[in-house]
């Protein structure tokens, strides 16, 4: 029972056969071929607006070259503490930004709120050669915690942000599963809601390795041609990523893939709810249930093979701290969870 990561998962079984279909023949290289083009027009229409899309490998790549095309060297990043951005890229935002800095503000559920946005604005003066200057917002979607912006959050975080003309970046490593949380379409909650940039994340969601970088105004897009071909994320067989995403957009089986992972979640976060030996942190809204576990029950847990990741506690409401020996713990459903294996999971937390 391994519900540690959606990284753990292989990739879908149409995922692999478009990739299979993509190897027959010859085709174009770096980006240049017709799977890489037919993907961008499919962004297009999924997005209900022409994007330029670049396809890389890695959701530390989307992220970190999204960010340096959005933010200077003096610049800076407004982002959550508990961000991929700030605790999963090793640096990276801020090395492919030639020293961006990236500000870390608080927000229990690792969501941020417009006040705190107003607030870290505030606290920075305008103009100041001796301050780097504010010139971006990435908030992650769903978040670190497992919890969803709705389209109103974005749009009231970019009204905080607008004033001082911070671009707006999403992380969507977990983009499929927050869209089928709020049964919105893709667009309400990106470019309708205030967002320039998309990382639209595929690995975690059924695809072997495919993330892209998608640019609601094209003249944003400007230097990506060069920053990606810098970064060493420019495949000389580029058909294989356009491949895998056309694997995952055909009839909507990525929103299928992320429907299921979801569904798993809800039926452990409603166990727990219903018993008494363990608690929820946040209300589960995507694919990640944080259990606050008492010792004995981790013990079992642990025993039994059930394999999970302990958790930060920084985003904790204050009526939520852990008490004397209990951890918090994040289990995490995926495309290819067996229901099966989340029943075995909820008997031995029942």
């Amino acid at each position: 029972m391994n519900f540690i990561s959606d990284n753990t998962a292989g990739a879908s079984p149409r995922v692999m056969s478009a990739l299979a279909a993509a190897n027959e023949g010859p085709a174009a290289g770096y980006g240049a071929d017709d799977w890489s083009r037919r993907v961008e027009e499919r962004f297009g229409a999924l997005f209900e607006r022409e994007v330029a899309a670049f396809l890389v490998t890695t959701g530390t790549a989307a992220n970190a070259l999204a960010l340096a095309s959005l933010v200077r060297p003096w610049g800076a990043v407004l982002t959550h503490r508990e961000s991929h951005v700030v605790e999963d890229e090793c640096g990276a935002p801020e090395f492919f930004s030639d020293g961006a800095k990236l500000i870390e503000l608080p927000g229990t559920g690792a969501k941020l709120t417009a006040a705190t946005v107003t607030e870290a604005l505030d606290h920075r003066q305008p103009g100041s050669f001796h301050n780097v200057q504010p010139q971006a917002l990435s908030i992650t979607q769903a978040t670190a915690c497992g919890t969803v912006y709705t389209p109103a959050e974005v749009r009231a975080l970019r009204d905080a942000s607008q004033a001082r003309g911070l671009a707006f970046h999403m992380d969507g490593a977990r983009f499929a599963n927050a869209v089928a949380s709020l049964g919105c379409s893709p667009a309400e909650i990106t470019w309708k809601a205030g967002i320039d940039v998309l990382s639209f994340g595929g690995t975690k969601n059924g695809a072997w390795a495919a993330e892209a970088v998608i640019f609601f105004d094209k003249a944003m897009a400007e230097e990506m041609t060069w920053r990606r071909k810098r970064a060493g994320q420019t495949l000389s067989k580029g058909r294989f990523l356009g491949a895998q995403f056309e694997g995952l957009l055909a009839q909507d089986h990525w929103l299928d893939l992320a429907r299921h992972a979801n569904a798993q979640a809800r039926r452990l976060s409603e166990a727990v709810a219903a018993g008494d030996k363990a608690r929820l942190a946040w209300p589960v809204e995507a694919n990640e249930v944080f259990i606050i576990l008492p010792p004995a029950l981790h013990a079992t847990l642990q025993a039994a093979g059930v394999r999970y990741h302990p958790w930060s506690t920084r985003s904790l409401a204050p009526e939520n701290a852990l008490q004397p020996g209990e951890i918090l713990a994040r289990f995490v459903m995926s495309f290819a969870t067996d229901p099966a294996e989340v029943t075995r999971l909820i008997a031995l937390i029942g």
